[in-house]
């Protein structure tokens, strides 16, 4: 009888973790030996197309000014395109201070439609009634690299219909806890992307550095009001038959909460709205795949792998189960999740800062596992739009 629930139990945790896995080990591999694909060359004499920067903005008063006079320096190399700040139920005055700093503002307000998918698909409905060829989404505590709108230009010159730039935590020193999030966002903003792109899938939209076509957007709106609607909305785009492509060579930087209070705020959110995602689309992805639409695999693989906190967490509860075959199994999957976050710190141009944090990976752990009662409220419900509080960094 013990026996038999002991391989049970067994079953289970390779169910939970080996779809994960077999993700992680395709997507390293590809990143590491696959050649880069190219994009195809843009005409020289071929205009760059006029696009609009959309910024969601709530409540952001305190960082909104100097997020647009960064945006505005890269607009200077690409004169024919425009910020438009889309201004969400605020109670501050972000509208007027992004108006002053040099943005076009949109104000929207709306009691029972509130969020970043709702703000964004206000603005795109509005925009394309004008000559803007596509769009790229910044959040407003953001900052971009001098080349960032006119690498867009160039991809969207080059024909891709859907673009994401790398993305990355601006203040890893903060603290111990904003290192981690450094790491792990090179992990899964951009190793994964990179090996994404390399096996010629779509490589996924992070919700903030991504651009998305006219062509795009008439075909496909921006109707995604959950807290994860940029994954939503990406695996809307596939099953139309779109890809997202990875512009490697920009990137859009995102400070990382420091107060503690903050960060689980943050945290629970973001992975709340995950688990609810993978609740609700993984069977329709599975029923997918069953129907012949191979474009689904890769979405449906990406939501099976577990934030790795978690994937780590059942990978160990794997290696003790005494089953030997199970072990080795663990050992090995345990293994490539080392060598995934080593290989995103290195292709990240990461220290012996990165290096030395990966030690208290196991307090990191113990702190999501103190996120679960919140994790699953959002989880279960669509989270109104909240910001997170930054100050003290």
């Amino acid at each position: 009888m013990m026996q038999t629930v002991i391989l049970m139990v067994a079953l289970v945790l390779l169910v939970l973790t080996l779809p994960g896995t077999i993700e992680l080990l395709l997507l390293t591999f590809a990143a590491v030996l696959l050649p880069k694909r190219q994009l195809p060359n843009a005409e020289a004499n071929a205009a760059l197309p006029r696009l609009a920067v959309v910024m969601p903005a709530h409540n952001e008063a305190s960082g909104i000014a100097a997020c647009v006079a960064n945006l505005n320096a890269s607009l200077q190399l690409a004169p024919e395109c425009q910020l438009v700040v889309i201004a969400d139920n605020c109670s501050d005055n972000t509208a007027a201070l992004a108006e002053a700093a040099g943005a076009r503002v949109l104000v929207r307000h709306s009691e029972s439609q509130r969020g970043k998918g709702f703000a964004l698909d206000y603005a795109f409905k509005l925009l394309l009634a004008e000559p803007f060829a596509g769009f790229i989404v910044v959040d407003a505590d953001s900052r971009v690299d001098a080349e960032f709108v006119r690498r867009f230009q160039i991809a969207f010159a080059q024909g891709q219909q859907a673009v994401q730039c790398r993305y990355r935590i601006a203040n890893p020193e903060a603290s111990r806890r904003a290192r981690l999030l450094y790491i792990a966002w090179l992990a899964f903003n951009e190793l994964r992307l990179l090996g994404r792109e390399k096996l010629g899938v779509s490589v996924g939209i992070l919700g903030n550095g991504f651009g998305l076509s006219r062509t795009v957007l008439e075909a496909v709106p921006y109707e995604a009001g959950s807290i994860a609607e940029d994954m939503e909305y990406h695996l809307r785009l596939v099953d139309a038959g779109y890809q997202v492509r990875f512009i490697d060579d920009v990137k859009v930087l995102s400070d990382a909460p420091n107060q503690s209070a903050n960060a689980a705020v943050q945290r629970s959110r973001w992975e709340g709205g995950r688990f609810r995602l993978m609740a609700e689309h993984i069977p329709s992805l599975f029923v997918g795949v069953l129907q012949g639409k191979s474009r689904l695999l890769e979405p449906l693989a990406e939501l099976l792998l577990l934030p790795l906190a978690f994937h780590v967490l059942l990978l160990l509860l794997t290696l003790v189960m005494p089953v030997a075959w199970l072990q080795i199994y663990a050992l090995a999957a345990l293994a490539l999740v080392a060598g995934h976050v080593l290989l995103a710190i290195n292709i990240g141009g990461g220290g012996m800062a990165d290096f030395k944090a990966l030690a208290t990976v196991p307090f990191y752990i113990l702190w999501k596992l103190t996120l679960m009662p919140s994790l699953w409220r959002n989880a279960r419900r669509n989270a109104q739009w909240q910001r997170t509080d930054r100050e003290g960094l």
